[in-house]
């Protein structure tokens, strides 16, 4: 019983920082650089495409004894599109401003590519309750990415976070982070912060 606690709380930490999709597999990046000028929009994205990615994990490990190798593909596809299909739909009827600023970046989250490798690599292969892990961890570990990229670019490029003024009038935006060269600049710099954070940690690990 310990063994397999051990190993889920394995499979949930590793999203968060060891494989984060954004900061350590770099994977994902269309709608991490799209859609994460405001808090809003990159706390949207990132829960819409962290329950496509806990729901389609979870029926591929139901399922994956039934689906003929062949056609795995294709079938992950079409169990990703109903999901999509679904925050699609909710966030029209729903919240109809997020939706129009997420436009089609909502559709695309089909062909995610973390969406699409952790079926082929992990929940085809692992059971349920491993893939509910697996897929939280991943999900949550794309949310706060996105949510501390998004937070720089609106920060400097509005002066706010989630719309409120930080601030003040005295500050002038940095107009280039609200564009797509800023999202380039901002997540370079914050790649680069990572893997130092994450170079110091192992050296520390490896010390002690």
């Amino acid at each position: 019983m310990a063994v397999k606690a051990k190993q889920l709380i394995s499979d949930f930490k590793n999203g968060l920082w060891q494989e984060n999709p954004i900061f350590r597999l770099v994977i994902g990046m269309c709608p991490t650089l799209a859609v994460t000028n405001t808090m809003v929009n990159g706390l949207a994205m990132g829960l819409a495409t962290s329950f496509v990615l806990i729901s389609s994990e979870i029926v591929v490990s139901l399922i994956k004894k039934l689906i003929p190798g062949d056609v795995r593909i294709p079938s992950y596809i079409l169990i990703i599109a109903t999901f999509v299909t679904f925050v699609d739909y909710f966030l029209k009827a729903f919240y109809p401003s997020i939706a129009a600023s997420l436009s089609l970046f909502v559709p695309l989250i089909v062909v995610n590519c973390l969406i699409l490798g952790r079926q082929e690599t992990f929940a085809s292969q692992n059971p349920v309750h491993r893939s509910f892990a697996d897929a939280l961890g991943m999900g949550i570990g794309f949310t706060w990415a996105l949510l501390l990229l998004s937070a720089v670019r609106e920060l400097f490029g509005m002066g706010s976070m989630f719309g409120l003024q930080i601030l003040g009038d005295w500050y002038r935006p940095m107009v280039i982070m609200v564009l797509p060269a800023g999202a380039f600049i901002t997540l370079g710099i914050l790649i680069a912060i990572m893997n130092v954070i994450g170079k110091n940690a192992t050296n520390n690990t490896t010390c002690h």
